[in-house]
């Protein structure tokens, strides 16, 4: 990819780079004299490798008392926490069994356990007593040990076939409802503590989703099973309703370490709060700035109110970021500190001579998945780079859809590390892309059963019936039958008459004014009239896959090329899907943000770096969404879910150890986007506005946003002025975006007409002619001035 795609500002931002501090490097070495009772522990790290800052020092050393230790990104908490534990044995004398470390993954507990049983001077102690555990296992041993015979029901596969059966019983279709959307949602009431028997009833839909979950517990009950947050649950009634139990515990662990605080939900913080008890020997390490698990039931006040819950808790901050550069730290910095609801604290970094975070702003997500991988491709083929590098970020898992399919059709290795669905095996996309086959084979029985419930029809008996009837005279559109099925009522039966004449009219439409057409003739209105729906996700999230869906399509001349495309994606996919492999090895790892947390890479690609993408536009309507922090008015449910937004940008930046691109699509899902107000508030001079996106700085009107446009595809109808460029257009451009520079392009020759198309790639650099996109005549090698 030409390296003139990349520039080193976002576009619209202007001032200085953002750059963080160099740290100091003084370190145990210098700051623990031989004076120092405890000099000879720091010694022996020392000679292992292991030199501590002076924050991470402080936290170390600390004894007795609750303590909040804010870790940012990169700031080594995990060493801390090591070093602590062995500290409290080594030096002053705390026996092993005293000592408990609680954290979220059973990945970080393994690696603690195994980093204190290395360190010097422990090998003398007996640590088989010391834990070092996630909370479920943790409190799952302590039930055990107190008499609980039940099993533990673990299995996801079992727990989804379970609700199945149980949506069967209670005559409800099996995809009603999600298994893994109501175990998700029966986790959050429990880590809230609000019991099954207290859900609301107030809808029809939650009126099931009670029955269901009632009948979920009460199998559980008669077969003598618990579920991981049966646990904690359990574990939390036994200490409340047995005094005897609780001084137990507190008496055995009198030291508490909890990792990833900022993680911790109001049930674990209750136990966490119950174990410290009086002694109140509470240390917390976490990063407020990297809460971004609301959705999970995380609560960021616990981590910000700590020292209003102790008030004689000490605060150490660990300022020194480890993984990144400067340049990487600095943007990190300049983002996050937009927030108003956090703990102030600006990372310094030991890493000086780093590359800038690089920019890119292409037309359309299609352009965009195309540049990076072509970026990828040079960096492997060069010998610069493996595969195994490279990590792309976004922000939703729909984000992926353009990436994913051309790692697909370019054979390049890579590790999904969401679902691994395609779009167009999304339950809510499927449907519309069955209608579409229905158009093409009016005899596709898979296609007929998945559009029924669109059709108000029950699935089982409509495809029973249909069955029926075509074994007894087969027709070119079985669906047809459905006019005899007993028991109809005349809303249906008109249903079904518009549904026959839709499928027959899509075959001649082009593939997105088809799934335009399907969306305003019922599906959009069928969705929001299903409130069964915003128990799985919000409206706007089902709009989303399906403006996804539709700029998919807008690729493609003809239903059938759209659909001989999608199932050519379905097939490599079936075929090249890893079986269990789940560790990245040398592929390119897909990814959520918020599946990033706790993760680092050489390189990372953030892509979809636009408004209403990061943030997200669930975030920018939050006051509209039900389920966003209910218990805040609108203004502050907005203003929290903004700031959410905001961690996760920090969070994807801050996953970066050597390389950093940004990429902020012009085109998202069909419209004209800013970029993203987070990277233009991180410039310290952008003008204002520009980071609470009233700016127009991000729009189409500047070069930069048509620097990568239109090289190879045309640009979407109605926006090929935009695409190409005029002298008209850039004189209307903001006054900050008319600094500019020269680039090769091609122009077109005929008079009066304003077409150019930048040479941004070697095919179009080889290329002897081309044709005007606009008028068709020959088109000469010349030069454009463009912003800069």
């Amino acid at each position: 990819m030409p390296s003139g795609l990349f520039q080193n500002r976002p576009f619209g931002a202007e001032g200085s780079i953002p750059r963080a501090r160099l740290a100091s490097a003084r370190t145990s070495r210098e700051l623990v004299s031989a004076e120092d009772r405890d000099a000879g522990y720091f010694r022996r790290l020392e000679e292992h490798g292991i030199l501590l800052n002076r924050a991470q020092l402080r936290a170390v050393r600390h004894g007795n008392g609750p303590l909040l230790t804010l870790a940012g990104a990169g700031s080594g908490k995990t060493s801390v926490l090591v070093c602590r534990t062995g500290y409290l044995i080594d030096v002053r004398g705390i026996q092993p069994s005293s000592i408990l470390l609680v954290t979220f993954s059973s990945k970080a507990a393994a690696e603690m356990r195994e980093r204190i049983s290395t360190l010097p001077g422990l090998e003398n102690y007996n640590l088989s007593g010391l834990q070092a555990r996630t909370f479920h296992a943790f409190f799952l041993r302590f039930l055990y040990s107190r008499g609980l015979t039940d099993e533990i029901f673990a299995e996801t596969g079992r727990q989804h076939l379970l609700l199945k059966q149980i949506m069967r019983e209670q005559g409800l279709p099996q995809d009603t409802y999600q298994p893994e959307t109501l175990l998700s949602l029966l986790s959050s009431y429990k880590m809230n503590l609000i019991e099954v028997q207290e859900l609301p009833e107030q809808t029809e839909s939650e009126r099931e989703v009670k029955r269901i979950f009632q009948a979920y517990e009460h199998w559980k009950i008669e077969n003598g099973k618990i579920d991981f947050d049966d646990v904690l649950l359990r574990s939390y009634r036994m200490l409340k309703d047995e005094p005897r139990q609780l001084r137990w515990l507190q008496d055995r662990f009198r030291y508490l370490m909890v990792d990833e605080f900022q993680d911790t939900n109001l049930l674990q913080y209750e136990l966490v709060k119950m174990i410290a008890g009086e002694r109140r020997n509470l240390m917390v390490v976490g990063d407020d700035d990297q809460t971004i698990y609301s959705f999970n039931g995380a609560r960021s006040e616990f981590i910000l109110d700590f020292d209003k819950e102790f008030p004689d808790a000490r605060v150490i901050t660990l300022d020194i970021n480890y993984r990144s550069g400067s340049a990487i730290v600095g943007l990190g910095n300049d983002v996050i500190r937009h927030n108003a609801k956090r703990r102030v604290k600006t990372l310094q970094t030991v890493r000086e001579g780093s590359a800038f975070p690089k920019y890119i702003r292409p037309y359309t997500t299609d352009k965009e998945a195309e540049f990076i991988l072509e970026h990828i491709e040079e960096e492997v083929l060069s010998g610069r780079r493996s595969y195994g590098d490279f990590a792309v970020l976004y922000r939703a898992a729909s984000n992926n859809r353009a990436i994913l399919e051309q790692l697909i059709l370019r054979n390049l290795p890579y590790i999904d590390y969401g679902d691994g669905q395609l779009l167009y095996q999304h339950r809510i996309v499927q449907p519309v892309i069955d209608y579409l086959r229905l158009s093409l084979d009016r005899r596709n029985f898979l296609a007929m059963e998945s559009v029924l419930p669109s059709m108000y029809i029950n699935r089982n008996k409509g495809m029973a019936h249909i069955l029926e009837q075509e074994a007894i005279r087969a027709k070119k559109g079985p669906l047809v039958h459905l006019l005899t099925l007993p028991g109809l009522k005349d809303f249906q039966l008109a249903k079904i008459k518009d549904r026959l004449e839709l499928i027959r009219s899509l075959r001649t439409m082009k593939p997105n004014e088809a799934i335009l057409h399907i969306r305003t003739s019922f599906y959009n209105s069928y969705l929001e009239a299903d409130d069964r729906g915003a128990l799985t996700m919000h409206r706007e999230m089902l709009k989303e896959l399906l403006d996804e869906l539709e700029t998919s399509a807008e690729r493609f001349s003809t239903v059938a090329e759209f659909i001989q495309f999608v199932e050519d994606l379905i097939a490599r996919t079936e075929q090249n899907r890893p079986k269990t492999l789940r560790e990245q090895g040398n592929r390119i790892a897909l990814m959520t943000i918020h599946r990033s947390k706790g993760l680092e890479f050489p390189v990372v690609f953030v892509i979809g770096a636009s408004e209403g993408s990061l943030p997200h536009s669930s975030a920018l309507d939050a006051d509209r969404m039900k389920d966003i922090h209910p218990k805040l008015d609108a203004g502050q449910k907005g203003a929290a879910a903004l700031e959410e937004e905001r961690r996760l940008a920090y969070v994807a930046i801050t996953r970066a150890r050597e390389e950093l691109f940004l990429s902020s699509p012009a085109r998202y899902r069909g419209k004209k986007t800013d970029v993203s107000r987070f990277l233009l508030s991180a410039f310290r001079s952008a003008k204002p506005g520009a980071a609470d996106g009233k700016s127009g700085t991000g729009g189409m009107g500047g070069g930069t946003a048509r620097t990568a446009a239109s090289a190879k595809m045309p640009p979407a109808p109605g926006a090929r002025r935009a695409a190409y460029g005029s002298g008209a257009e850039q004189a209307q451009a903001p006054a900050r975006a008319r600094r500019t520079h020269t680039v090769p392009a091609w122009v077109c020759s005929k008079p009066g007409c304003i077409a150019w198309v930048r040479i941004a790639s070697d095919k179009e650099a080889r290329l002897t002619h081309k044709a005007c996109p606009l008028c068709k005549a020959d088109m000469h090698r010349g030069t454009r001035e463009i912003p800069v």
